[in-house]
């Protein structure tokens, strides 16, 4: 295992109906490929030696001799592997017969796990040749030359990694057997299954899994009985899923004809992390006993730079790959919007102020702030959108601003800062051609000093702009931007922002003009223009904080994930490795860790917001630090990264 990732797969091989050679050599090609390929856990459909559709040939001992010897040869023929390999089979135990689950590893099978629910409606009738596990009395069972463990209360366990397994019809039950093992500590669910094809299936199942692997907080690997199944009545395709706490992570092409196997990793420490938060999976385990289950060792086979992680990693986690970005888009803002109203509400707010710089944060609290009004069934002009040049404004940014808030429909006030502000250096002694932070944040205090004092007189909050990128760096002025009464991008990454922004103009705005203010928005580059732009050179904050994609991913994967700086940084490595050096990213993550912690203080006093992505970094809900925290021993490992390989 290597910085929490288990390389998992599943497979679903060419299979001959009761011809248990045949299929054994099949299993034993796809094991010896997945153990060139690093995996460490492997399970294949259900009956995957015998076929799942022999019908009443299961009631032949013949047939079951067959199975049992086949599989003893499978297992010493696979003996130098390392993969820990689950396979179906029917296992007699005296006059009752099981549909059971065979785990080994390494030339020696490990336990036995008979499936306890069997499904006898409909197109299935297990119950004519198979007996539930509840009435499995015997704790072992001969197989080869040795005593095997077998029952439904068997957990495989590592170490550091546990898994459990259940069969098929287990996982449509409304308690399920891998529900009760991950309680008992499986972090993966494996389940060997045959599910034949009907219309809408497949995306029940899908959401099923899902679910499944949401509500135990665990893994889930799936494999389905595929071509060469009897389809006297029904079809068989082979099925895969590979799924990590609700996230379907890797999935098979049902209408490949073909021996298929998908293969991922997936993230234990993750999962664990998740089990640690959560109170509610906590209070369950504990009221559960560990009498009942059987542990059964496996060992985990070491990782070399020669087998990378399989699973993509996604450079912006926050819009991951495969979702619609569209629709999730219009989820957060309308969640962005849904806050608002209600805050709106409670206030009996008549008007609403908003600072509008030109800039990718205040453009989407302003379309927030517009989109709520609209809800409200009160006018847009109702809505103050204040324009505050000051030294390092740019034209561009003005004319975007003030054309907006135009084409919006909202009330656009403009009050020129510079001559407050050069009267504010007079009053405290500061000497304005230094052109320092107190240079700067006079000019940020000064605006929110306006927009505070237009709240008032026009009984309206003031919404803030600044959003969760700035608020884990702590890029803002205190008491200054990083003030207001409802902060509505304050769990929006700015990755998001401009792509929620850029769908807004795609897709929302019905006006040509307001289209191309709102994209030149996001083509422009981030600044707060503080600074006079030929003295700054622009004064871009990619180019002092390093970028904000690489930011936004340290958020995720250091407050969301909740992992250590070498992970995360060998994750970077993977998601960027086109775009940015090991070096590049190392210092950015410095940087981040630096600002993070020496920022607290901001964040412990940081306005209302709704939470609309995964994070958030109020001290009132998820996020509680003091705000002198030490940073020390995260930049010590930070400093230790070796930026030649990221193993």
């Amino acid at each position: 295992m290597q910085y929490g990732y288990v390389k998992v797969a599943a497979a679903a091989p060419f299979v001959k109906v009761a011809d248990c050679d045949y299929n054994t050599q099949r299993i034993q090609l796809m094991i010896e490929k997945a153990d060139a390929r690093g995996v460490e856990i492997l399970v294949f459909p259900e009956l995957s030696i015998t076929g799942y559709t022999c019908g009443d040939l299961f009631l032949q001992p013949f047939l079951l001799e067959s199975a049992e010897r086949a599989l003893v040869k499978l297992v010493a023929d696979t003996a130098k592997t390392k993969v820990v390999a689950i396979v179906g089979m029917p296992v007699r135990v005296e006059e009752k017969l099981f549909n059971g689950a065979v785990v080994f590893q390494s030339g020696k099978i490990l336990g036995i796990i008979p499936k306890t629910y069997l499904p006898n409606y409909r197109e299935f009738q297990e119950k004519r040749w198979f007996s539930p596990s509840d009435v499995l009395f015997h704790e072992t069972v001969r197989m080869g030359d040795e005593d095997i463990p077998i029952g439904p209360h068997i957990l495989f366990h590592s170490g550091e990694v546990g898994f459990g397994i259940e069969i098929c019809e287990d996982m449509w039950t409304p308690y399920t057997p891998g529900t009760r093992l991950a309680l008992y500590g499986a972090h993966i669910i494996f389940n060997l299954s045959t599910s034949n094809e009907n219309v809408g299936k497949n995306d029940y199942l899908r959401s099923l899994i899902s679910g499944l692997s949401s509500q135990s907080l665990s893994g889930y690997v799936y494999a389905s009985s595929g071509h060469g199944e009897s389809s006297t009545d029904l079809v068989y395709m082979g099925k895969g899923f590979i799924a990590e706490i609700g996230n379907i992570i890797e999935e098979m092409d049902r209408f490949e004809y073909a021996e298929k196997m998908i293969v991922s990793d997936i993230d234990v420490m993750h999962i664990q992390n998740e089990r640690l938060l959560n109170s509610s999976f906590k209070k369950a385990v504990s009221e559960f006993t560990q009498e009942e289950i059987l542990k059964i060792p496996f060992k985990l086979r070491k990782k070399d730079a020669s087998q990378p992680i399989t699973r993509p990693i996604e450079s912006n986690p926050f819009m991951p790959t495969g979702t619609s970005v569209r629709e999730r888009c219009k989820e957060m803002f309308e969640i962005q919007v849904c806050g608002l109203v209600q805050r709106l509400r409670h206030m009996n707010a008549s008007h609403a102020v908003v600072g509008i710089s030109g800039g990718l944060d205040s453009t989407l609290a302003l379309l927030v702030t517009a989109t709520a009004f609209d809800r409200l069934g009160i006018a847009r002009d109702k809505v103050v959108g204040v324009t505050m040049p000051g030294f390092g404004t740019t034209d561009r940014t003005l004319k975007n601003a003030r054309l907006m808030m135009q084409r919006l429909g909202v009330e656009a006030r403009e009050v020129d800062i510079r001559e407050s502000c050069l009267l504010q250096f007079k009053n405290i002694g500061h000497d304005p051609n230094i052109k320092d932070v107190t240079y700067e944040n006079v000019q940020a205090r000064e605006r929110t000093q306006i927009l505070m004092n237009l709240s008032n007189m026009l009984g309206g909050p003031v919404v803030g702009t600044g959003d969760l990128s700035e608020i884990a760096l702590g890029w803002s002025t205190f008491n200054g931007d990083h003030m207001s009464m409802y902060s509505v991008n304050a769990t929006v990454a700015k990755t998001c922002v401009r792509l929620i922004i850029e769908q807004y103009a795609k897709h929302v705005a019905d006006d040509s003009v307001l289209r191309e203010v709102l994209l030149d928005v996001c083509d422009l580059p981030i600044s707060p223009e503080l600074l006079p732009a030929k003295e700054s050179n622009g004064q871009h904050t990619e180019s002092i904080i390093g970028p904000y994609e690489l930011h936004d991913f340290f958020i995720y994967h250091i407050l969301y994930g909740r992992f250590t700086p070498r992970k995360v940084f060998f994750l970077a490595s993977i998601a960027f490795k086109d775009k940015y050096s090991l070096e590049e990213i190392k210092h950015c993550m410095k940087l981040f860790l630096k600002r993070f912690f020496a920022q607290q203080f901001k964040r412990n006093c940081m306005p209302d917001g709704p939470k609309v992505g995964m994070v958030s970094l109020s001290s009132r809900g998820e996020w509680r630090m003091p705000s002198d925290a030490e940073s020390r021993m995260w930049l010590a490992e930070v400093d230790s990264l070796d930026t030649t390989s990221p193993l």
